[in-house]
């Protein structure tokens, strides 16, 4: 459920805001148009807003100055420290996408940015399950991930990151659980929504899902 990577969240924390602004050259492309992909998630949401995977808190940032009222939860303590170093008022969170305090509160929105992958597959299947029937106010997800659009895309940006010499990319897109679109479509699908992608840069997907019964929501 991701905790398997706490080690390396932490030892990120220092220095994440400069890999997210292009400064790491082997992660520049993950990380293109990161503020606009920020602001999508953000233009997305509505109502009360559940956000996993907070890190420093860049969307978190977004959501609160589009006035959401935001609960976040995210399992490193140096990146919660992070955070509530930028937003002391934050209602902050240790726990996972699986695992957190059920508080009693109404949640609109679920979101998350570069996080989902640090679930397996079945995992993110168990997750998406588990919040329709823990929140029943909730009634939709926006996500940015990292996916591929079939195993062989993923597979060629492995050797085209080796080719370049991106070592430590390379190592990462086998290490976690990067899926690819039509299984993501599954998942979704299989949990109750209605999901639509849009590419955000060569490895980032904008996913935006409605629950069925709630299809006509626009924002």
């Amino acid at each position: 459920m991701g905790r398997e990577f706490l080690g390396l969240f932490d030892e990120w924390a220092e220095s994440y805001d400069k890999s997210v602004a292009g400064v790491d050259p082997q992660y520049k492309a993950v990380f293109e148009n990161y503020d606009e992909i920020l602001h999508q998630v953000s233009m997305g949401s509505f109502g009360n807003v559940l956000e996993f995977g907070v890190g420093t808190g860049n969307l978190t940032g977004k959501l609160l100055a589009s006035g959401y009222d935001v609960t976040g939860v995210e399992p490193s303590k140096v990146m919660r420290e992070k955070a509530l170093a930028k937003f002391p008022e934050l209602s902050l969170y240790e726990g996972d996408f699986l695992e957190y305090p059920q508080n009693d509160f109404s949640v609109h929105t679920i979101v998350s940015t570069y996080a989902f992958h640090h679930l397996t597959d079945v995992e993110k299947e168990r997750a998406l399950t588990q919040y329709t029937q823990f929140h029943p106010s909730m009634r939709k997800i926006v996500f940015a991930d990292t996916m591929f659009e079939t195993d062989q895309h993923k597979l060629n940006m492995i050797k085209q990151a080796e080719k370049q010499g991106f070592s430590d990319l390379a190592e990462d897109l086998q290490r976690e659980y990067y899926t690819t679109i039509p299984e993501m479509q599954r998942i979704f699908t299989s949990a109750g929504f209605h999901v639509t992608f849009e590419q955000m840069n060569d490895f980032v997907w904008l996913i935006t899902a409605v629950r069925r019964s709630d299809s006509a929501i626009t924002n």
